[in-house]
């Protein structure tokens, strides 16, 4: 039996290419937003609090300097972004938190208006943002939603400073017997509690396909590197259901500069 080849990137139900694998995570999430909260509570039993506050904790020396550029990615709700604003001192830069799914950073911006955050909806994949201009991102649990993953990394080597900051927190399948009571849990009950709570099953056997999918750990670690990161390593969480991926950014090469495609400017210190 050949290996499972890493996927690209996302492919919801429907999708044909990486433009509609975005259109339909957008209008997914975007559908799914008023009871987001409620169900990632109901279906981690209130675990993904600690994984947020530990993943905030791994970047605590980054977050007490109060001129850092954060910027959290796929924020969604903002309980990462709101993890990671627990550590900022006061006075300091506000957080950026993106998200391209409208509804979802609506909610998210309730949370963290007037609290050190500014929302910015925009997509991971084309960010509007200077290149070497952001010290530490974050993304929980969104990065795996992205239509190319390979693009995605490279966006963001192209946004962080030399020496800046990586965090991804986000699902794994986790190996034996809790493997497999886990991909039980993660692909029948899942989608059943789903349904009851929101309706329609959809978007909850979208997620441990999704998992399902994504690079196990140590070929996620060895594409991160490959696109101008060191440091790379995998730090799982609750015995492997997630786990966080942290790396730094290299120093800019010739090479890494060929890649960096043109976007629009953004001026962080403006915020201040």
């Amino acid at each position: 039996m050949t290996a499972q080849q890493p996927a690209a990137g996302a492919q919801p139900d429907g999708a044909m290419d990486e433009q509609s694998a975005a259109r339909n995570v957008r209008q997914m999430f975007n559908s799914i937003a008023p009871r987001y909260d409620l169900l990632n509570h109901l279906l981690s039993a209130n675990i993904d609090r600690l994984w947020w506050w530990r993943a905030a904790r791994t970047f605590r020396t980054v977050l007490v300097q109060p001129n850092a550029i954060v910027l959290d990615l796929c924020c969604g709700t903002g309980d990462m972004t709101m993890a990671l604003l627990r550590r900022r001192p006061l006075q300091a830069q506000p957080i950026l938190a993106a998200d391209f799914a409208h509804e979802m950073l609506r909610r998210g911006a309730a949370k963290f208006s007037g609290r050190g955050a500014i929302a910015i909806e925009a997509d991971a994949l084309r960010l509007p943002l200077r290149d070497a201009s952001v010290d530490l991102i974050t993304t929980a649990f969104g990065f795996r939603n992205l239509a190319n993953y390979s693009q995605g990394l490279q966006e963001f080597a192209r946004v962080l400073r030399p020496g800046g900051q990586l965090g991804i927190l986000d699902f794994s399948e986790p190996n034996g017997a809790l493997g497999k009571a886990y991909q039980w849990y993660f692909r029948c009950a899942v989608p059943a509690i789903g349904k009851a709570v929101y309706g329609q099953s959809g978007p909850y056997e979208y997620l441990p396909e999704s998992v399902r999918r994504f690079p196990a750990p140590q070929q996620f670690v060895a594409q991160i590197e490959s696109a101008g990161f060191e440091d790379a390593r995998w730090t799982p969480y609750t015995l492997g259901i997630a786990g966080l991926y942290s790396a730094k950014r290299r120093g800019t090469t010739p090479a890494d500069c060929a890649q960096i495609n043109a976007a629009g400017k953004f001026e962080p210190g403006s915020l201040a």
